[in-house]
């Protein structure tokens, strides 16, 4: 059985309804986890988060314990780049742990690959195993991400959108037409990204890992809604302005939210850029904000082929 510890790294536990957290927790238990809470992880500042001092004393607390396995994010959030100067990266190195989540945690599973080589891990947060339906395929990745196995990203029959838990009993499934090459092509390279956004605030920094030799998945929420073509774009041109973008070898992009509007047209218009001619591409695959979520190893090993069936294999 593996520990997990749950923590506050950006938003607070506080965030989440009693029933939810009841839900999340007994569905670990289930799945065989001993899930504990970190001291701070319920305290709630008017950023619905907690002050610097008291996330960094819990997250080295849980590096420290030699008992868990796993470090598990409570929600995304928008302040996760508060820690980075803050984090013992050493002490890291020497404590390996699981460390998953997504969305504003980007930046930390980046920053610790980047300052120690140490696999993080894209994919749920403690909150999104309170979700009643359609988790199974969630579930199933993470296992497998975590017991280091290798497997290929496959589209689901049915995906979602919605804000599952605002009514769990009303869900909304869509027919899943299936991920789509945009360029074809061959490629394998190390992982990073994740959303995008919050990826992008690494840059000038320390923390942001080479993008020399690298398979990039990114995606976006819907937060700016319609907007979000223009967003998007404009963060994609900022990540291909770096240096080293030219060495990039593959790019993966996470189904956008419906509440973006987002279509083949759009994504087309997006993606025409000269620097991108040459890598292969493929969109709407199913990890970060939809349902559902995929877990990519950051610092794992991904091999694309758009001429085969399973176009994207995963090595953790």
């Amino acid at each position: 059985m593996k520990n997990i510890m749950v923590c506050a790294l950006s938003r607070s536990l506080g965030m989440i309804c009693d029933e939810n957290i009841k839900l999340a927790k007994s569905k670990l238990e289930q799945l065989e986890f001993n899930v504990e809470f970190s001291k701070n992880s319920s305290f709630t500042d008017s950023f619905i988060s907690s002050s610097i001092k008291k996330r960094i004393t819990d997250f080295h607390d849980a590096i420290k314990n030699k008992n868990i396995d796993i470090i598990l994010s409570v929600l995304g959030g928008y302040n996760s780049n508060q820690l980075l100067d803050y984090i013992d990266y050493d002490l890291i190195k020497n404590n390996p742990k699981i460390i998953c989540g997504y969305s504003d945690i980007t930046v930390i599973l980046n920053a610790i690959y980047a300052k120690t080589g140490i696999t993080t891990y894209l994919g749920p947060t403690f909150h999104s195993f309170a979700m009643k339906k359609g988790l199974e395929q969630t579930i199933d990745y993470f296992k497998k991400a975590i017991n280091h196995e290798q497997y290929y990203l496959y589209d689901p029959d049915y995906y979602s959108s919605d804000k599952w838990y605002d009514n769990q009993e009303k869900r909304k499934f869509i027919k899943n037409k299936g991920s789509i090459v945009i360029n074809n092509g061959k490629a394998e390279g190390i992982i990073i990204g994740g959303n995008l956004c919050s990826f992008n605030l690494l840059q000038g920094t320390t923390y942001m890992p080479s993008l020399k030799d690298k398979i990039l998945f990114i995606e976006d929420d819907a937060l700016v809604g319609k907007e979000f073509p223009y967003e998007f774009d404009r963060n994609l041109v900022s990540l291909i302005q770096q240096k080293d973008f030219d060495k990039v070898r593959g790019l993966i992009i996470g189904r956008s939210q419906t509440q973006t509007g987002m279509n083949l047209t759009k994504w087309k218009k997006i993606l025409n850029k000269k620097e991108l001619k040459n890598i292969p591409i493929i969109i709407n695959v199913n990890f970060g904000h939809t349902t559902p979520n995929a877990t990519i190893p950051i610092g794992g090993y991904c091999i694309i082929d758009t001429y085969e069936e399973n176009k994207i294999l995963i090595k953790s």
